[in-house]
Order: structure tokens, then sequence, then C-alpha cells
């Protein structure tokens, strides 16, 4: 489960700037918001459900995700892929930001014991490099690194750490640990680094997709289907956001035996291959059922269908398995209802450890007796071309039982864009041309 995750120096945003997961210290306006929305941890601590994050057309909210993704990636193929760190791209409108490291830094729970794991790193080599953990109330270090340096390490929390250290002292080339590599990702590759193991799997599992949606989502709803328990969950879910979707199966079909009445576009492109049949209801002139009518999904099926689709493998492993879920346009193509629907399986009382984080420009949804003040996030340019995160829990005299939607529209909260007068549009001399 995600604390925080912090981030600098990348893409829209100079400054470092924070995601923060963590319930603030605010009674909410429905009570019960104060209890489903949240996982308790400890006395001291609970973490958030849900975290929306609005922000005007081009304001940044999608390079927090993407600063999200970048991290996961690098922790995840350092060793294995050289040219990872180009995914890197700092702030460029300042000259000053484009000499600095890119900062990264996740702070996360593995059952009871807190972790801060984080690096610097440009586009060539791997700055510096930390991690820190919590087993009780005193957080302490298990590794430090500065460039290709091992500064410190715990030789009775983190043995693993000495162990790869002697490796380096006996491999003359320094094969093994590259300056563009993490030293948490080379670690983890040996079998003797379990800890290290471990935090790059959970880093990993954190799910990330595109609400636009595009072929790998596809792909692994495709195969989703061929597990009766997730093609249940799949059926049930489209069921119930009133789809009238019977039945959904891969098949295998040429160009040849295509039904007659799909669109000449498709069958111009497809080949041969496996495609996906959804199955509706047919009637007769009394209205009554004679049986199911196919179609094929991607040719016929709205894309809002095709979205939900896509989608539903991923809240199935999500709710499952306790993972973490972020979606940027979570709202794209989706009715106000549906999306509210979604969010509300995340903030259910059911769900213990699962976690929700998306972008969207869906208003409906800021709602006081729906979300709590820690749930909304916020982005906006400053003058400069610098985004700025912050949550609504930051802005002073914010009352729990506010408007939160119509004030949002109202630019009390910023992050609204400033729009010029369209009517101009209508005096703009369309007969000339260069």
């Amino acid at each position: 489960m995600i604390e925080e995750f912090n981030f600098g120096n990348f893409w829209s945003f100079k400054d470092e700037q924070t995601l923060n997961m963590t319930t603030a210290k605010i009674k909410s306006n429905n009570p019960l918001l104060d209890i489903k929305n949240t996982i308790p941890i400890n006395d001291n601590l609970s973490l958030l459900k849900s975290k929306a994050i609005y922000g005007a057309n081009a304001s940044g909210k999608s390079n927090v995700i993407k600063a999200l993704v970048t991290f996961i990636r690098i922790v995840s193929t350092s060793v294995k892929t050289e040219n990872i760190l180009n995914t890197i791209d700092p702030f460029k409108l300042s000259l000053e930001s484009l000499k600095e490291p890119t900062f990264f830094q996740l702070v996360f729970r593995i059952g009871q014991t807190r972790y801060r794991y984080g690096f610097e790193a440009d586009e060539k080599s791997i700055k510096s490099e930390w991690l820190f953990h919590t087993p009780r109330v005193r957080e302490q270090v298990l590794f430090i690194r500065e460039g290709k340096d091992i500064l410190e390490v715990n030789k009775k929390h983190f043995e693993e750490g000495t162990k790869f250290i002697s490796l380096l002292e006996d491999d003359d080339e320094n094969s093994i640990f590259r300056n563009n590599s993490l030293f948490l990702t080379s670690l983890s590759s040996f079998g003797f680094g379990k800890t290290s193991k471990k935090i790059v799997k959970l880093i990993s599992s954190i799910m990330v997709i595109n609400g636009l949606g595009d072929s790998k989502m596809f792909d692994i709803a495709g195969e989703a289907l061929e597990v009766s328990n997730k093609k249940d969950f799949i059926l049930e879910f489209l069921k119930n956001a009133d789809i009238g979707i019977n039945d959904l199966n891969n098949m295998e079909i040429t160009r040849e035996n295509l039904p007659e009445d799909i669109d000449d576009e498709f069958k111009k492109d497809f080949k041969k291959g496996n495609i996906i049949i959804s199955s509706r209801s047919q009637f007769d002139g009394d209205n009554n059922k004679v049986g199911n009518y196919q179609f094929i999904l991607t040719a016929q099926e709205s894309e809002g269908t095709i979205k939900m689709f896509e989608l539903s493998p991923f809240i199935y492993n999500a709710l499952k398995d306790g993972r973490t879920l972020v979606i940027d346009e979570f709202d794209s193509r989706f009715h106000p209802l549906l999306t509210k629907k979604i969010v509300e399986l995340f903030n259910s009382d059911l769900n213990k450890k699962s976690q929700l984080i998306f972008t969207t420009h869906d208003t409906n949804l800021l709602s006081s007796e729906f979300l709590r003040r820690d749930q909304i996030d916020f982005v906006e340019k400053d003058k400069y071309g610098a985004s700025h995160l912050y949550t609504l829990v930051e802005i002073k005299g914010v009352r729990n039982n506010a408007s939160f939607e119509k004030d949002y529209i109202q630019g009390k909260y910023g992050a609204i864009p400033f729009l010029g007068n369209f009517s101009t549009l209508l005096n703009f001399d369309y007969a000339k041309e260069n």
C-alpha cells in the first residue's frame, strides 16, 4: 500500500511534489467516509482507498501518472534495460532545472513495516539512491548510495547489501553494477536479495493504465476470458454497468467467415486471428427472447463498452490481490454514474487493502457526501509553466459541508482553465487562405 509518492524536476513539475495517500486529521461532513474510505494501519496512521486528481487540460495531471510510471519502470528494469534512464525528462522551462537530476521517492507498506525508497537520476546515470525502513517506531537506514559508491549499509537488517558489496570487490571490471542501474534492482536479481526482491516485486505490482485504452489492455482482457473466475467477474461487471451483454468468448476466425454485416473497414484490415464475440439477447415481435445474437466486440460494440471490458480485469486484480490501480483519463468514454460506482467499489467496507488513484474531469465526484477533502487533489500551472500538485485539505476556509463541485467550477480551488472569448472565432476570416 502506498503512503506517498514524491517526485520533482520531471516534465512540467519543477519543484518536489507529493501525492499523499495518508489521511489528514479531519472529520468529514458524512462521518461514514472517515471509516469506509480509509484503511487503518495503526493507532496513528490510516491510508486512503482512493484519490482523485483534477486540473485543466495541459495542467500536468497526466505527468503525475507519468512520473509514477517512470519510477516503476526504472525500478523494474534498470538491470536488463541499459537505456531505461532515457525515459527521464526534466523540467525544461528553467535553465537551472536542466542541470539538476530528477527526484523520485516512494513511501509504502509491506505488512506493518514502512519503507522509504528513492533515487535521483538524469538521462545518463543514477546520482544517489537510498532505502530506509521503520519496523517499529524509529526509521533505520538500510543503504545509502552516491554515484557508484555505497556509502552505508545496515549489516544487521540488510545483510544482502553486504553480500553484494563483497561481490563487487571480487569483480575487477565491476560488470555486475553499472552507474545507470539501481543498487536495489541489482540486488533483487540475486538469490540472496530477499528484501530487495520483495520491494521490487511490490513496486512492479502497481498497475498503471491509460483510460483511453491500448492494445495491451485489450489483449490482457482477452486472456482473462480464458480464466473462469475472471470471466465471471468481467461479465458481472458489464451486467452491473447495464451493458446488455450476456456472454463474451474468444473465437478463431478468418476474413472469409466474418459476419456479413461487419464494417467494410474492419474486413479490409482483418486477416486471421482470435477475436472476441459478444452475445446479446434477441427477441421476436412479441418481445419473447428467441436466442442470442453475436457481435464482434471491437467492430460492433461502443467505445465505452470496450473500455469497460479492458478495465475489468485490472479492477479484478486490484480487489483480489490488494494492489494499487492507477488510471489516467479515468472518466473518458464513461457515464458519470459509472465512474462513481467504480470509485465506490474501492471505497467499500469490503475493500481492505486496494487503492485507486486516477485523473479525471468528472466533477460529479466532487461531493462532501462521497469523498473526503484529502481524497481530492488538484494540479495547476503557474505563470512560469511549472505544475503544482496540492490537495483540497491544504486550501484554507473550505468547510466540511461545502459544495466542492460548485466551488471548483467557480474557480475557488484553482486548477481550472482560463478561457478566452471564443466568440472571436465567429469573426474569423474563413475565406482568407495563404
